[in-house]
């Protein structure tokens, strides 16, 4: 199945992820801000995103370990819900075997919970912008979660 950035109504970088934090879709503007791969062989996972895409690195420039161990800390509960499932077992496997900060993360076991906030990224213009981001969660799927950013201005 080919992932494609879906045009909606919604102009604010938007995604929805699933209970492994797989990237299920995202709208245009998401792609447009995220560089989310719309290949077929992309990752299409959150923390993969976060950990192995150099996207990722950039987009966050010196926030990136700040966000990305916070990243980690908030999957923590999810994947200990999910422990035994072989698709988390691999995920994790997968993101400590190449991402030398994931592996020494993981070893603090940090929890945190998610929350909404303010997160500074950097577009390819080079410039840096404040955006306030919130999840929001399914009542009949608590699996499913859509993220919304709301750009408030320059950083």
């Amino acid at each position: 199945m080919t992932r494609r950035p879906r045009n909606s109504f919604l102009n604010q970088p938007a995604y929805i992820t699933g209970r492994r934090w797989d990237l299920l879709t995202w709208n245009s503007a998401a792609h447009d801000l995220f560089g989310f791969a719309a290949e077929e062989d992309g990752e299409h996972n959150l923390l993969a995103y976060m950990f192995l895409d150099p996207r990722a690195r950039r987009l966050f420039g010196d926030d990136w370990p700040a966000v990305a161990q916070r990243m980690l800390a908030q999957f923590r509960p999810t994947f200990d819900l999910w422990a035994g499932d072989h698709a988390f077992l691999d995920l994790i496997g997968h993101l400590r075997n190449h991402s030398p900060e994931c592996a020494a993360w993981w070893e603090n076991h940090d929890i945190r919970p998610v929350t909404s906030g303010q997160k500074y990224l950097h577009h390819l213009t080079g410039e840096r912008y404040r955006y306030e981001h919130a999840t929001f969660q399914a009542s009949d799927n608590p699996a499913l979660k859509l993220a919304v950013f709301t750009l408030v201005n320059l950083g």
